[in-house]
């Protein structure tokens, strides 16, 4: 099983025409847990996209985690799965995945996490910190909520919400140490250099 602790920066995506070129970009740019997220895509489609993921993620020893299904997951034979407050339970998750399963959980507020550390998931996402076009109709939790469950966890927080190479680092001063990154790569017109903007700012704040 993979180990999410030393794991910091995370790319969640949506289905792309060009995802064969576009995940080893950024994979080569450094980002190293990579999540599917894709709400519409029809169920064969998102077969297919997620078989396709999987295989670059492992030829690059990177977990491969699905969004929302755990079937799906299974599957495909993906690494995990995450999900949020309203879809399947980190329970049924871990029933049907197994003990070596990647299973993540979001949270939005402190009563979301005191009740996320009870279960058996891997690592947490707090956020997003600030207001998000990929959360449409979530307000932004702010920093502090994510410090405070920084300060907490005994397992990896992912912080979502707007990181790009221009704030990374002061959220790695502020105490934060995981991070989750959309539309910085995702809309990005030369993915690699900006995974790789991204991954310098990291290195050289965590150093």
């Amino acid at each position: 099983m993979f180990n999410l602790n030393e794991r910091r920066f995370y790319l969640c995506v949506g289905h792309r025409q060009d995802m064969a070129t576009f995940l080893p970009a950024v994979l080569r740019g450094g980002v190293d847990v990579v999540q599917l997220r894709e709400k519409v895509l029809p169920p064969e489609a998102l077969i297919t996209t997620a078989t396709i993921m999987m295989t670059i993620c492992h030829d690059f020893d990177i977990p491969f985690i699905i969004n929302d299904s755990p079937e799906l997951a299974l599957e495909v034979g993906a690494d995990g799965v995450h999900v949020g407050q309203d879809d399947a339970t980190v329970a049924h998750c871990r029933d049907l995945l197994g003990d070596d399963a990647l299973i993540g959980l979001s949270t939005h507020s402190p009563q979301e996490f005191t009740l996320a550390q009870l279960q058996r998931a891997n690592y947490f996402s707090a956020g997003p910190i600030v207001a998000t076009p990929t959360k449409p109709g979530r307000l932004g939790t702010g920093l502090d909520y994510a410090l405070s469950c920084q300060a907490q966890s005994d397992r990896p927080l992912f912080v979502t919400g707007g990181v790009d190479a221009s704030n990374i680092g002061s959220l790695v001063a502020a105490g934060l140490r995981h991070f989750v990154v959309v539309r910085a790569l995702t809309e990005a017109s030369d993915p690699e250099q900006s995974a790789r903007d991204i991954r310098t700012a990291l290195d050289s704040a965590l150093a």
